[in-house]
């Protein structure tokens, strides 16, 4: 690994293997991929903290089945400020609405656009009605219902 001018980070073939090992299985162990790259545990715990220091990987997080939780509507929200200076007063309200599990400040159409987790419709609207359409600074909203989700993936290094 090796840090360049502009603070990318420039990764070699062990990073990789490293990187695609944990983000199929983040719990493998340190010696199961120590055993593919042909070098110690130490070495690739070594590794995995120098990643972790340059911010390549960040705190873990286990993937959760939110339909088996309840969660079976996902939304995309665009949303229409009054004033783009609104953004982080809009975002700060935002975050107190915990169905929402992602939000973009985009160029084209919508100054935000958002990610919604809800129950049912029911309670998608609820969440748009009670809560983020009542947001100071929202002007108006677009709402997307997601039917399936066809690819889920991290970017390979």
């Amino acid at each position: 690994m090796r840090v360049s001018d502009l603070h990318t980070i420039e990764l070699d073939g062990i990073d990789k293997i490293i990187l695609e090992a944990l983000m199929e299985n983040s719990k493998i162990p340190v010696s199961k991929i120590a055993k593919q790259v042909g070098v110690s545990s130490t070495a690739i715990h070594q590794r995995i903290k120098k990643l972790e220091s340059a911010h390549v990987i960040g705190n873990p997080v286990t993937p959760l089945d939110y339909k088996v939780l309840g969660y079976k509507t996902t939304a995309y929200v665009g949303i229409f400020l009054e004033k783009s200076a609104q953004y982080k007063d809009a975002i700060t309200d935002m975050m107190k609405i915990p169905e929402i599990i992602e939000a973009h400040f985009t160029t084209g159409n919508y100054a935000v656009f958002i990610k919604i987790l809800c129950k049912d419709n029911d309670h998608l609207m609820q969440v748009l009605r009670n809560g983020i359409q009542k947001i100071r600074g929202i002007e108006r909203t677009e709402t997307i219902i997601s039917l399936e989700q066809s690819i889920s993936r991290q970017i390979k290094p």
